[in-house]
């Protein structure tokens, strides 16, 4: 049996561009995804991908998938906890409600599915690899619930390798920088573009596709000694701080 690999938020973009570098690598591919009409038509694109429709903030759809994956596999060689909610505003305009949306998502979620796979994942020693954002490593302006949420994602990576390492599994991050997604392309005005692609050292977006090779490594054998990392796929955004465009003509 190939090496079998669970994505959340799978029905499109980072999720959809993981399942298909995977599937094309002969690993067997369990789909995740809320959205059930995107999910229903992102999985036959996949080879062999199984579709599962739950919500990974809700304790019973995360059982059910577990249910659903236990009875097609007797391991899970990795989980890759990519379902996330993007909500940008103001700190005074964020209510409780919003903050709580993105929360129950992007850092219950990886917390409820590790939690629960954590046992299929010890069987044969699998990885996880949880997609936060670069927006976890550095402040930006309204992102107080998004970048909250990512820089929490990448602690309770740490959390969970230090336990889970005890039974072979191996738990890292992957941190997007600006990437070219429907989301980006729909609220990234060309002003916002440029003024990303100055402060970024390789002076453009990535792609889903640049961000999937990264979850492909950091799940494979080539990453057998690397877990607790926080791996920004950035464009070296990060490292520049400010990086003020002034200072390099």
């Amino acid at each position: 049996m190939s090496n079998t690999v669970l994505i959340t938020g799978a029905a499109r973009g980072i999720g959809l561009a993981t399942a298909r570098l995977l599937a094309g690598r002969g690993w067997q591919v369990s789909m995740l995804d809320r959205d059930r009409p995107e999910l229903e038509a992102a999985a036959p694109t996949v080879d062999g991908a199984i579709p599962i429709h739950a919500d990974v903030s809700v304790p019973e759809d995360v059982e059910r998938a577990l249910s659903v994956v236990r009875a097609e596999f007797d391991h899970l060689g990795a989980l890759v906890n990519n379902a996330g909610v993007a909500d940008f505003g103001p700190i005074r305009d964020t209510g409780f409600d919003r903050w709580r949306r993105v929360m129950e998502t992007n850092l219950d979620g990886p917390f409820l599915m590790t939690q629960a796979f954590t046992p299929l994942l010890a069987a044969r020693g699998g990885a996880v690899v949880n997609v936060t954002s670069i927006s976890g490593l550095r402040a930006s302006t309204l992102r107080v619930a998004y970048g909250t949420s990512k820089a929490a994602l990448a602690q309770l990576t740490l959390q969970q390798a230090a336990e889970l390492g005890e039974l072979g599994i191996r738990v890292n991050a992957v941190a997007p920088g600006p990437v070219d997604t429907k989301l980006a392309l729909a609220v990234h005005t060309p002003d916002i573009r440029a003024a990303y692609h100055d402060a970024i050292p390789l002076n453009r977006y990535g792609t889903e596709g640049e961000i999937a090779n990264a979850i492909g490594f950091l799940v494979s054998d080539d990453a057998s000694y690397i877990s607790g990392q926080i791996l920004a796929v950035d464009g070296g955004f990060e490292a520049v701080g400010i990086g003020l465009p002034a200072l390099r003509s």
